[in-house]
């Protein structure tokens, strides 16, 4: 993650929550008052973001220092030891929120994505994500994807091109869509179209597109399809595709299957904090 975005967000976020003060922490304890906590794993998983609880803590106190026993992408097991963290008891309890808020969020997506990869269990289509995602998190939720053995599809929309249905309805065609796209555009950024036919697929193909996408589609028809690609084009699978059923899209021949599932349908990883 960036680190300057990052702590951009965490600013952002610990303003929401503490507003001018957090008057649990500060009217109980002075900030004199110093204790030690862990962070702990309350179910099995794998971990992402462990990089929040220091950044988070560094913005509220500098005097609180960061001990952490995992990093991310380690799996963890219920009752396991992630971080200690030692300073004012104060700062202590008016981070913690934001952290576990985060931290569990995008432990939730890692294990979900490593999940995903392990069922698919071919090295050789990358597990994407979409841009379905939490707004403000996104930056968050993607790398969680990654920690998880997963791999970025475009950041929004402005790194990358995807004509879509409707881009096709207003424009024409794929071979116009395409090729006005290409005209304003650098060598650097793909275009990539949304197919739902075979004759889509054929059109996508002569308009000269960097990556097609199969959409809504079997994996049958996928491997039909696919055969209508040249090695040129990257191909992408996208659409229903869930942990549940991805085992069935193992030899369809996509270069890479996108699950927006990845990100806008997890369990958050329960972690906890607690004071030793």
């Amino acid at each position: 993650m960036n680190n300057i975005l990052m702590k951009q967000k965490l600013e952002q976020f610990l303003l929401e929550d503490i507003g001018t003060n957090d008057l649990s922490a500060t009217t109980i304890f002075p900030i004199s008052d110093i204790g030690s906590a862990v962070f702990q794993a309350k179910e099995t998983g794998t971990l992402a973001g462990l990089a929040i609880i220091q950044a988070t803590y560094q913005l509220l106190d500098s005097d609180v220092h960061v001990t952490l026993f995992k990093k991310d992408g380690d799996d963890v097991i219920t009752g396991e030891h992630i971080a200690k963290v030692t300073g004012p008891i104060q700062t202590i309890l008016t981070g913690e929120r934001v952290i576990l808020n985060i931290i569990q969020r995008m432990s939730g997506i890692a294990t979900m994505t490593k999940q995903v990869v392990q069922r698919l269990n071919n090295s050789d289509i990358q597990v994407c994500d979409t841009r379905k995602t939490t707004p403000g998190l996104r930056m968050f939720e993607k790398y969680a994807v990654t920690c998880g053995g997963g791999y970025n599809h475009r950041y929004g929309l402005y790194d990358g091109v995807m004509i879509k249905d409707n881009h096709i309805a207003f424009c024409g065609s794929i071979e116009k869509a395409v090729q006005k796209a290409r005209e304003q555009l650098g060598p650097m950024v793909k275009i990539e179209v949304e197919t739902e036919s075979k004759e889509e697929v054929e059109a996508a193909v002569q308009a000269g597109c960097d990556v097609i996408m199969f959409d809504n589609q079997s994996p049958e028809v996928i491997f039909e399809w696919n055969k209508l690609v040249p090695e040129t084009i990257i191909t992408e699978a996208s659409g229903n595709i869930t942990l549940e059923n991805i085992a069935s899209y193992r030899d369809c021949g996509v270069n890479c299957i996108s699950l927006g599932s990845l990100t806008h349908s997890v369990s958050s990883l329960d972690i906890s904090l607690g004071g030793i």
